[in-house]
């Protein structure tokens, strides 16, 4: 896996976590919401990047 493209995931789960966090304390439901999928995507692309790895090993 290049290193731009997990990067770009890291990238995603922590902007996830920013969403998630500004959501809960503005009282936003929808971008607390938005920022739990965005997080969750993040990090199964990184463990899937993980896994290709060991098996590319």
């Amino acid at each position: 896996m290049k290193f731009e493209d997990r990067l770009a995931h890291q990238v995603q789960a922590t902007r996830g976590s920013m969403k998630k966090f500004l959501g809960k304390a503005t009282g936003n439901s929808r971008l607390e919401a938005e920022g739990r999928r965005d997080q969750t995507l993040g990090n199964v692309k990184r463990a899937a990047d993980k896994l290709r790895d060991a098996f590319k090993r």
